[in-house]
């Protein structure tokens, strides 16, 4: 059709920030985007486009579901290595638009989604404007990289990267082509956990003093994993899910369950326990926490300046057989140019606890049990949020103090920034940083001394050349950046 001079294209809409700053709605009690009916659901201006770069657990059960829940957005295409998943996918869409109907203006799911096997041919489609990349650790920098290049703004899983190096050039090319990156930090939205943005606001505030000390709790991971070799399913590319890192055989305990039926949708993937593909709890949990921990701080665009401590990892343990290797119980601190003190251990109720000089303030997401097979134990009745003093959480923070980024929910928010062009509430930067500090700890696990850290330059100091090569990894030049 003839583009005349009242019409405007998707993509123009979507790169003009004028009008769009304030087009956020209430429906139900629920943040959305400009619902489909205040311009009608053909006008190209209202639909941001979006496709789905994974179709495993987190994709089908958490962003699409977000994603569906707004009515500014449409998922029209799907895409996994596992050509199962990908033909599941279409299924999956249509299944969370219509659970997301009272909210999204009606939309349903009911429209042609296109159905892809490799990502890079997603990325060449110009009607799409905006992916979510819920792929395994070792993937998220390099597809991240790929799809700004491409010019499509980005929802990433977290964490950010599989090394600091991957993580610092996923940052570089996000700022480099001026896309919208949102991390999956979905602890900094008010929806469904408002305590984090509380607790941060009233540590920022002076509420308990001055910081002195951080205390993170996560988990850790335990061993096994068959390391018996089998045949590759003939639904899975393999060599492409393996990607930058070194090709080693297929077994199931290293990538993801072919019968979903046996350990059900919400279980633990294998990959999520084996170094090659991302760095176990400390990133996994260490990912959401400590960049809490960093927003309470002020230190979102810092990290630690000396890190040390100590982990057990399964193969240290006599005649170990298995196949999982990401560290198990640990204790690791840190230490920040603020004086600030950070200890992460498995040994501490998973949360963030900041101590102040006049008192402490706790969050966590209350009853936190994620999925089935969380190595975490059901604490039904844990408080999201508690303090020293209670009467400290009923403080209010006044009109002239800090206040922090305000998100309604984590995919919205990216939508609404998607239309306005203006920085999410966890851009690519922050989620760097929290990623790299959570690694810089993983590394002194490793070494089992202290190392000495330069936020400012991303380089150890003293000349280490141990901890230095860990910043980086090699990766098989075909599915490099």
């Amino acid at each position: 059709m003839k583009k005349t001079k009242n019409t405007v294209s998707r993509r123009d809409f979507l790169n003009s920030s004028a009008k769009l700053a304030s087009g956020s709605l209430i429906l139900s009690g629920f943040p959305t985007i400009v619902p489909a009916s205040v311009f009608g659901k053909s006008a190209p201006s209202n639909i941001i486009n979006v496709a789905s770069i994974g179709c495993g657990r987190i994709s089908t059960s958490h962003d699409m579901t977000g994603i569906a829940r707004y009515a500014g957005a449409r998922i029209m295409a799907v895409c996994d290595l596992d050509r199962n998943r990908a033909n599941a996918g279409p299924e999956a869409v249509k299944r969370n638009y219509e659970l997301g109907a009272a909210y999204n203006g009606g939309l349903k799911g009911d429209w042609n989604i296109k159905v892809y096997t490799d990502y890079k041919e997603l990325l060449q489609n110009k009607d799409i404007d905006a992916v979510h990349i819920s792929l395994p650790d070792h993937q998220h920098a390099i597809v991240g990289v790929h799809a700004v290049n491409a010019g499509k703004d980005v929802y990433l899983q977290k964490p950010a990267s599989l090394t600091i190096e991957e993580g610092r050039i996923l940052s570089n090319a996000v700022k480099k082509t001026g896309r919208i990156l949102q991390m999956g930090s979905q602890q900094r939205s008010v929806d469904p956990w408002p305590q984090f943005k509380k607790a941060c606001e009233l540590v920022r505030n002076g509420r308990i003093g001055k910081l002195i000390t951080v205390e993170v709790g996560l988990p850790g991971d335990p061993g096994g994993g068959s390391k018996i070799q089998m045949p590759i399913p003939t639904n899975l590319n393999y060599d492409a899910w393996l990607g930058a890192t070194p090709e080693v055989y297929y077994t199931e305990d290293r990538v993801h369950s072919q019968d979903p039926t046996k350990k059900g949708v919400n279980s633990r993937p294998g990959w999520l326990r084996c170094e090659q593909f991302g760095a176990g709890m400390i990133t996994g949990w260490g990912a959401h926490h400590i960049d809490i921990a960093h927003w309470g701080m002020g230190t979102e665009l810092s990290g630690p300046i000396e890190i040390w401590g100590k982990a057990a990892f399964p193969n240290d343990a006599p005649n170990y057989d298995g196949l999982w290797n990401v560290h198990g119980i640990f204790r690791t601190e840190a230490m920040y140019e603020n004086g600030v003190h950070m200890i992460v251990s498995n040994e501490l109720p998973n949360g963030v606890k900041f101590i102040g000089s006049e008192g402490w303030v706790w969050v966590t997401r209350g009853d936190y049990r994620v999925t089935d097979t969380d190595p975490v134990s059901d604490k039904s009745g844990v408080k999201p949020i508690d303090a020293s003093n209670p009467e400290l959480l009923k403080s209010v923070i006044g009109k002239n103090e800090i206040h922090l980024y305000e998100s309604s929910e984590q995919h919205a928010n990216w939508l609404d920034c998607v239309k306005s062009r203006k920085e999410p509430s966890a851009p690519i930067e922050v989620g760097h940083r929290s990623c790299s500090a959570c690694l810089l700890h993983q590394i002194a696990m490793k070494v089992n001394r202290k190392i000495y850290w330069n936020p400012k330059t991303e380089t150890f100091k003293n000349n280490d050349k141990e901890a230095t090569a860990m910043l980086s990894r090699p990766r098989r030049k075909k599915y490099d950046f």
